[in-house]
């Protein structure tokens, strides 16, 4: 039973894979699989004779997570592949996203909801587009831990010039981004140097392997531990003798900590009242914990419904009509200054135009281009909105939760954008 509860309380860690084309994003999460023993015998007949077909002589574990068909005849990734593991340290989730540029979206819905990113260069290349491309998007995402794993060492002769080169352009990007937690790892995920093993053909290299590092790692998960955020989902009402009176706000914390009998206030109607209780299958809490799922009852007869929020009094978010934020475009129409969209923020919608676009973002010098602003797909740019209705939200930094949206083409209801306000 110990044991049984030891592992229950194992910490998961979420992490994305990034990199350009061939970078070997996919061959790293099949060799620690395989050498951290967690690939079934079965899964290891698919991919030895998935190699066979292929005509591939030697193990290919990126056929591991290359789970389409399309990807594993042109070797690449195409959508993001979730894969979960575990070691007796801890849990793990992994997102493995695209390298192409036409990709790019992928890679921002694969690690919107991560701690760490782990990001790939080829040791023959060095930093390329895709390199900065992906570090830009960490930061903005406010991913605050990034491992960079230089891989291919055997093919530049496992060489600490070559490493520490790439090193050094890196932490140049590092800084400018102001990224606080970074690490860099020599690799070689085909044959498995400083993945689980150390290397012992990089002897220069002191610091840690990459399962290592990952396992040991410390994560800040609540980023957003100082501002009560509550976004109701659903109207929770039994009508069963036993619950005749109850009526609960159901939805997932994303913000703070909340507690019986603390008050209050209800957006938008800016009512205040107390919770009364906080209830998950069938247990009252003492209090909420992290961003998990709950029902709250206040206290008050007071009407809210879905897209509603409950806050601190003390701590109010932004409720405004006109919003500045960072957005990915995603779909192949570009945007349209004065088109009209619906955003999704949590479980609030409203309508919103957009209103202008003041720059574009140039990915190569990471500067920002006020001339060309036409955004297409991929596009990463600072625009301004105005919505149908007051929203109320946060800065992205300040919460990711209540700082993010979604924008969706109300004609064919595709989700066209993703966006961090600013």
């Amino acid at each position: 039973m110990k044991l049984k509860g030891k592992s229950e309380n194992k910490s998961l860690l979420r992490f994305t894979t990034a990199g350009s084309v061939d970078d070997g994003k996919s061959t790293l999460i099949g060799r620690l699989l395989y050498d951290s023993k967690s690939i079934f015998e079965d899964q290891m007949e698919h991919i030895v004779q998935s190699g066979k077909r292929l005509g591939r002589e030697e193990l290919d574990l990126s056929l591991l997570t290359d789970g389409l068909r399309a990807e594993r005849e042109q070797g690449i990734t195409i959508d993001v592949a979730y894969r979960y593991f575990a070691t007796p340290a801890r849990k793990f989730i992994i997102a493995d996203t695209p390298g192409h540029i036409q990709y790019t979206r992928n890679m921002v819905t694969g690690a919107s909801t991560v701690d760490l990113a782990v990001i790939l260069i080829d040791a023959r290349k060095g930093v390329l587009e895709q390199t900065i491309r992906h570090t830009y998007i960490s930061s903005l995402l406010d991913i605050r831990h990034i491992i960079f794993c230089i891989n291919k060492m055997d093919m530049v002769n496992w060489s600490e010039t070559v490493f520490t080169g790439i090193k050094n352009e890196l932490a140049l990007l590092v800084d400018k981004l102001k990224i606080s937690d970074t690490h860099f790892i020599p690799i070689s995920a085909k044959y498995g140097d400083n993945v689980v093993d150390r290397s012992l053909k990089m002897n220069w290299y002191m610091g840690k392997t990459f399962l290592n590092l990952i396992e040991t790692i410390e994560i800040r998960k609540n980023k957003n531990a100082d501002n009560k955020r509550f976004p109701v989902q659903t109207i929770i009402r039994p009508h069963t003798s036993e619950y005749h009176d109850y009526r609960g706000y159901a939805g997932r914390v994303a913000g703070g900590v909340f507690r019986p009998g603390d008050e209050v206030t209800v957006l938008p109607s800016l009512r205040k009242s107390k919770i009364k209780s906080i209830d998950v299958l069938g247990k009252t809490l003492s209090e909420t914990i992290g961003e998990e799922s709950v029902t709250i009852s206040l206290e008050d007869q007071i009407d809210i419904s879905r897209g509603d929020m409950l806050v601190s009094p003390e701590d109010l978010p932004l409720i405004s009509q006109d919003i500045n934020l960072m957005i990915c475009w995603f779909n192949e129409r570009p945007m349209k200054i004065g088109g009209r969209y619906l955003i999704r923020m949590n479980s609030n919608e409203a309508g919103c135009i957009v209103k202008s676009v003041t720059y574009r973002m140039n990915i190569n010098t990471l500067e920002h281009d006020f001339e060309n602003i036409e955004v297409n797909m991929n596009d990463i740019a600072h625009i301004t909105i105005k919505t149908s209705k007051p929203v109320f939200f946060d800065t992205y930094l300040k919460n990711n939760i209540t700082g993010s949206m979604i924008f969706i083409d109300e004609g064919t209801n595709e989700t066209v954008a993703a966006g961090m306000i600013v």
